[in-house]
C-alpha cells in the first residue's frame, strides 16, 4: 500500500467504514479522523473508527498522504478550502459523494494546488452517524473513480489500490457519465422512495393508521430508502440536479405509458413490462450487489455494523 497516514474527515456511515476497513485491511497504514461535531469525534473514539480523531481537521490532515471527505456534497467545498495550506502539497485528497461533477469542481476550487481524484464508494445502507459504519461495507460492492482529465497517473493507480483492498471493484469513468448513471441506479430510486413515504404520512388520518398497521414488504422497503440521511440526500438533489431531473422526466414517461395501460385494460403491456423489470432484479443478485435472502441479507449487514 502506497499510502501510510491517511485523514478522514467526516466520521459518519462512510467515513468510520473507512476507518474500521483501513484498520482491518491494511495493516501498518495509520488512520486520523476529525468530525466538526463534538459528540461525533466522542463516539468514534469509543467505537475505535480511526487509530486517534483529531480536535482539529488541520490537525487530521498535517501528516497525511491521502485525504478522503466523507462530508455532505454541499459541504465539501467549504470543508477542504481552510485546508489548503494544511494539507501536505504531495497529498492525495479524493471524497466519497455520489454527485461528480459538482463536487469535482469544488474541490479543484478549494485546493488548485493539489492533487484531487474524486471517487463514489457505491455502498451504504440508510443508517447514518458513527454507529453506522462497519468494515465490510466495501466487500463485493463498486467504487466508480472518476479521474480529471490531466490525472497523475501514479495517484489513480494508488487510489484504485487503497479502494481494491478495502475490498470494492473499481470503476474509471467520467464525472459527467457518472451522475447520469448514479442518477437512474440511486437518485431517482431515492426521490420515488421520499415521495411515496410522504404520500403515505399524508393519508394516515384518511386510512385511520392503516398505512403503517398494514405495511406490505414494497412499502417497508420504500421507508428503509426514505429512512437514509436527509442532510446528504438535499444536497446529492442539488448538486446533481440535471441528471437528476432528466431521468425524472423519462420516468414521468414510463409511468403516464403505464398509468394509460391500466385505465385501457391492456393486459399484455403490464405483463411485459413486469416480465422485464423481473428479470433485472435477476441480474443485480447474479452480479453479487444484492442478495437473495429475505430481507436481501440486511440483517446479517447490520448486525455485523453494530459489532463492529
Amino acid at each position: 500500500m502506497s499510502f501510510s497516514r491517511i485523514a478522514i474527515i467526516g466520521l459518519g456511515l462512510q467515513g468510520g467504514s473507512i476507518g474500521l476497513a483501513a484498520q482491518q485491511y491494511l495493516p501498518g497504514v495509520t488512520v486520523t479522523g476529525f468530525d466538526l461535531d463534538p459528540a461525533t469525534r466522542a463516539r468514534a473514539r469509543e467505537r475505535g473508527l480511526c487509530h486517534a480523531v483529531a480536535e482539529s481537521a488541520e490537525e487530521a490532515v498535517a501528516t497525511a498522504d491521502l485525504v478522503i471527505f466523507c462530508v455532505p456534497p454541499g459541504a465539501i467545498g467549504k470543508a477542504a478550502a481552510p485546508l489548503r495550506g494544511a494539507i501536505p502539497l504531495e497529498c492525495l485528497v479524493s471524497d466519497v459523494g455520489s454527485s461528480k461533477k459538482r463536487i469535482s469542481a469544488d474541490l479543484a476550487e478549494a485546493l488548485p494546488d493539489h492533487v484531487v481524484i474524486p471517487a463514489h464508494p457505491v455502498a451504504g445502507t440508510e443508517n447514518s452517524g458513527p454507529d453506522a459504519g462497519f468494515a465490510s461495507l466495501f466487500r463485493g460492492r463498486w467504487c466508480i473513480i472518476t479521474p480529471p482529465e490531466a490525472t497523475d497517473m501514479v495517484k489513480l493507480s494508488q487510489l484504485v489500490a487503497f479502494w481494491e483492498a478495502l475490498g470494492a471493484n473499481v470503476e474509471l469513468m467520467s464525472a459527467a457519465h457518472h451522475d447520469l448513471v448514479l442518477a437512474v441506479t440511486s437518485h431517482l430510486p431515492h426521490l420515488i422512495a421520499y415521495t411515496i413515504v410522504g404520500t403515505a404520512s399524508d393519508l394516515e388520518d384518511v386510512t385511520q393508521s392503516e398505512v403503517i398497521k398494514y405495511s406490505a414488504g414494497g412499502f417497508r422497503d420504500f421507508t428503509r430508502i426514505a429512512a437514509s440521511d436527509p442532510t446528504m440526500w438535499r444536497d446529492v438533489f442539488l448538486s446533481n440536479k440535471e441528471a437528476v431531473l432528466t431521468m425524472l422526466q423519462r420516468f414521468t414517461e414510463d409511468l403516464t405509458a403505464l398509468q394509460r395501460a391500466i385505465r385501457v385494460g391492456d393486459g399484455d403491456t403490464l405483463f411485459e413490462h413486469f416480465t422485464r423489470t423481473r428479470a433485472i432484479r435477476r441480474s443485480i443478485i447474479e452480479e453479487g450487489q444484492d442478495d437473495a435472502r429475505p430481507d436481501f441479507g440486511r440483517g446479517d449487514h447490520e448486525a455485523a455494523g453494530t459489532k463492529a
